[in-house]
């Protein structure tokens, strides 16, 4: 069946479904949905040009969701190599992404690519909601139950400088932003969170900001009574997607049931909504769901982000990175993990060989500490902190956005991308085996850190990158490579240094995490450092 719009023949595919929004794409022949061979088509194709032979063996991979790191890894690889090559990988991975992702509207199938065009939309009316607060905006940083500011915080971040728990780069702009309390009044940005009650993400200190927030999250009274009591609390405005026009003094009790709008499937309202808000937008995309929906919201971000672009050339873009994650890495960071690995005390390396021997090196295989030249004359490492268990939909959903953010500051657009540290955030501690994870990474000098020492580190990030000039979120900031757009600001926890390969020794920080949860070995392993 064919569509005319604007005088141009556009295809659409019929079908008898349930399906509504964003999803992969169904088989043809099967009938069913593959998040698996999707991904493998998207990897392959952002390796077609820089590596023809990975990309025919990642299409032919029989088991993806073990192999998948090999291919992310030679993603990364391929890119350290020219300077070209991220941007390569990034087109061909976004273009693939956009052209297989599908989008379903009453029975009727349509190439995501195609929707901001093609779909009738149903207009998003704006709520305005004001903060009570007259207090000025204020940073400090919730760390162990204190309340960090001046010089304790600048002691802190020393601290986990010198422990490699934060690169230099992520610590002198923390320093920067204590330095510089009057970048904190936002009230001259608009900044837009999509999924903005995310645990993780940056409201409440926003709302402390006087921002002009535009919030996107699903229309779930529970999700909006918390944003709605955070915004009250603040000096900051809120801008808040809805179906109905309300009136100014609607109470809470209504709006919490009124407003929202799901990323999913009203995709196209949210972006044509936001391209219509006048003034600069800074684009933020922190959503995140569990599974299969993570690659699904984040192409969702990724469609409205492009969409808004476009039509608003002065845009800016904000991602949050994972640690668990491969990335190029300075050599600088290479050669600190391999000291650790040879500085390893003997009891140390006894017991590490032992355990890696009984157990085929699925423990305590060495870190990857060979460098890479690039024809910029640098060589670069590769810090590759993929956790299998995460999942390929995981490291797709975060590849897709690493993608956008190198294209677009190439394209000239001020991006904020950086890496934030592990957190306890609830979506991860209900993962059994990744709460023992965490609990038990000390033993590697690896930090993971509460959500509310996050939100404030990351969201003091974000405003360093908007504000700083010499910020690489800035285009006109010259980088030697594109992918040091990742590398700086990284605030890994540890884990680019650790002197193991991170998979194979996260398994035995769990099985440490359970015993100390049951035995109290930190206790005793503090003790036995000190001893020794």
């Amino acid at each position: 069946r064919h569509l005319y719009i604007n005088d141009q023949k556009k295809e659409i595919f019929c079908m008898s479904t349930s399906f509504d929004g964003l999803q992969f794409p169904v088989n043809p022949t099967t009938h069913k949905i593959s998040t698996s061979q999707t991904g493998k088509a998207i990897i392959a194709e952002a390796l077609s040009i820089v590596d023809n032979k990975a990309s025919m063996e990642a299409l032919a991979d029989k088991n993806w969701r073990k192999h998948y790191p090999i291919y992310f890894k030679a993603l990364v690889e391929h890119g350290i190599r020219s300077i070209k090559n991220p941007i390569t990988i990034a087109t061909q991975g976004l273009h693939k992404a956009h052209h297989s992702f599908e989008f379903y509207r009453q029975g009727q199938r349509y190439l995501l690519k195609d929707i901001m065009n093609d779909i009738e939309r149903i207009n998003l009316h704006t709520v305005q909601f004001k903060g009570q607060s007259q207090q000025a905006p204020e940073w400090y940083v919730p760390y162990q139950g204190q309340k960090l500011q001046g010089q304790a915080l600048l002691d802190q971040i020393e601290t986990w400088q010198q422990h490699g728990i934060i690169e230099p780069s992520h610590a002198d702009a923390l320093r920067a932003a204590a330095a510089h309390p009057e970048w904190f009044d936002l009230s001259d940005r608009t900044l837009v969170l999509f999924g903005a009650a995310s645990e993780a993400g940056p409201l409440t200190w926003l709302a402390k900001w006087k921002a002009n927030i535009v919030a996107v999250d699903l229309p779930n009274g529970r999700v909006w009574e918390k944003i709605l009591n955070t915004i009250q609390q603040g000096n900051a405005t809120l801008y808040a997607p809805c179906t109905e026009a309300l009136t100014a003094d609607t109470a809470i009790t209504v709006l919490k049931d009124k407003l929202g709008a799901d990323l999913l499937t009203q995709t196209p309202e949210i972006a044509h909504w936001l391209s219509e808000h006048q003034g600069q937008l800074d684009l933020a995309a922190i959503a995140y769901l569990d599974g299969e929906k993570h690659v699904r919201v984040a192409m969702a971000m990724d469609s409205i982000m492009q969409y808004v672009s476009e039509q608003k050339a002065d845009t800016s873009l904000m991602f949050m990175c994972t640690p668990t994650d491969v990335y190029a890495v300075p050599k600088e960071v290479i050669a600190a993990s391999e000291q650790k690995f040879i500085q390893r005390s003997k009891a140390q390396q006894i017991i590490s060989k032992s355990i890696s021997s009984l157990t085929a090196q699925h423990f305590f295989k060495q870190n990857l500490h060979h460098l890479i030249a690039c024809d910029n004359g640098q060589e670069y490492g590769i810090a590759d902190c993929l956790v299998v268990e995460q999942g390929p939909n995981y490291a797709l959903a975060k590849r897709i956005q690493q993608w956008r953010a190198t294209l677009a500051r190439h394209n000239g657009q001020r991006v904020s991308i950086n890496i934030a540290p592990s957190t306890t955030t609830h979506s991860v501690i209900k993962n059994p085996l990744l709460k023992a994870a965490f609990n038990g990474a000390s033993l590697f000098d690896v930090e993971s850190f509460t959500p509310d020492t996050t939100n404030a580190l990351m969201a003091a990030l974000w405003v360093y990158d908007l504000r700083h000039p010499q910020s690489v979120a800035n285009p006109e900031t010259p980088l030697e490579h594109p992918l040091e757009l990742m590398m700086k600001g990284a605030n890994h926890g540890g884990l680019w240094r650790v002197a193991y390969l991170a998979r194979t020794a996260l398994p035995f920080a769990a099985l440490y995490g359970f015993a100390d949860e049951k035995l109290a070995l930190k206790k005793w392993t503090k003790r036995f450092k000190k001893s020794t």
